[in-house]
């Protein structure tokens, strides 16, 4: 596949990834290399990629835990600590092996320490390979608020290799699944309906699916790399999906949600609103909710939480002047951005979610 050129980093798949990361790293001359990885990746995909370096280098191996629970300023201390222990200077490399926490944070990582040092992104979730690690954004959690403190600053390549999603369970294949939704319903109407008939693909066609994923994404973030206007786009379902997640992530007694699967709810109570504000027909909001509980079954959200998720939506990174602003859909393949909601329509998307 076509290496796919973003502002200040290229995206490559499949065997190619490794061509490149050797012919890099021979090049570079880096004074030490560093291998974020989480508990997971450190057993499961490090070996993979150990086994595609072809020549010797000195490599920290750097573990941190699994899970969006770790995602903050805490653990990236302990990495900086740690990486000022190892001696690493400013003409390091940072390889981040792991999903969409790992690339998030080790990104962020990177781009701090010493006031920047080389990053790669080595994504191993669906996730993490058509979203997180693609685009520039780094960051972490702010308590129970989604990355709420980071930097947009591209990694030096990003490597792309499906290998890696074979030890995926299937909750996190469809958390990433939820990403690819998303891109569809906001860009593409054609890749949307392929998305939407997956007993018509083989396995074959998701490095296809992947590819036209990641072109989706960068070719909005080509266009607004800071996020000032249609990089907002990516955002669909994220404004609820985001407070919800960040809700029951602080709650123990309740289901804790995978980043997709708190997405998936945000993308039908968002189409719903649009139905409500914009112009999607209902036809196609009942395929848009058909579509998305086919893969992510219907949680019930209790009346009583409704307030509680909507104080979260003041934090979410799009507002403006206290003013929450939502990215809605005009249709199947076209988003609107900057959009104000009543907090009794938020409230009935909420009842139509439920009513599923």
């Amino acid at each position: 596949m076509k290496p796919i050129v973003s502002k200040d980093s290229i995206v490559y798949f499949g065997q190619e990834c490794y061509t490149r990361l050797n012919s890099y790293l021979e090049k570079a001359n880096h004074s030490q290399i560093g291998i974020l990885v989480d508990s997971n990746t450190h057993e499961l995909c490090l070996p993979l990629l150990m086994s595609k370096i072809e020549k010797e280098y000195d490599i920290e191996i750097i573990e941190i835990e699994a899970g969006e629970i770790y995602k903050n300023i805490e653990t990236c201390s302990g990495i900086w600590n740690a990486l000022s222990e190892l001696g690493f200077d400013r003409k390091s490399l940072l390889i981040n092996l792991g999903g969409g926490v790992v690339t998030d944070l080790g990104g962020f990582v990177a781009c701090t320490y010493k006031r920047g040092i080389n990053y790669i992104n080595v994504p191993t979730s669906l996730l993490a390979m058509v979203d997180a690690s693609v685009g520039g954004k780094t960051g972490v959690d702010l308590g129970n608020l989604k990355n709420m403190v980071g930097v947009i600053s591209e990694s030096e390549m990003v490597l792309v290799d499906t290998e890696y999603l074979g030890t995926l369970p299937v909750n996190q294949m469809c958390s990433g699944f939820a990403e690819m939704l998303k891109h569809g319903l906001i860009q593409d109407r054609q890749y949307w309906e392929k998305l939407s008939d997956l007993s018509q693909l083989e396995l074959d066609d998701l490095d296809q699916m992947i590819y036209d994923s990641v072109v989706i994404k960068n070719n909005i973030v080509l266009k607004d790399p800071t996020e000032q206007n249609i990089r907002k786009y990516l955002n669909f379902g994220h404004t609820i999906g985001h407070a919800i997640e960040s809700f029951y992530l602080t709650h123990p007694e309740k289901p804790t949600f995978l980043h997709g699967e708190a997405i998936a709810i945000g993308m039908i109570m968002e189409a719903f609103i649009s139905s409500e504000l914009l112009s999607v027909t209902q036809e196609d909001l009942q395929h848009i909710s058909d579509v998305i509980l086919a893969t992510f079954p219907k949680i019930e959200i209790a009346s009583k939480d409704y307030e509680k998720i909507m104080e979260l939506l003041i934090h979410d990174k799009k507002n403006e002047k206290g003013i929450i602003l939502f990215v809605l859909l005009n249709t199947i393949g076209e988003a609107k951005y900057n959009c104000q909601v009543s907090d009794e329509l938020i409230i009935k998307a909420f009842e139509y979610y439920n009513s599923l």
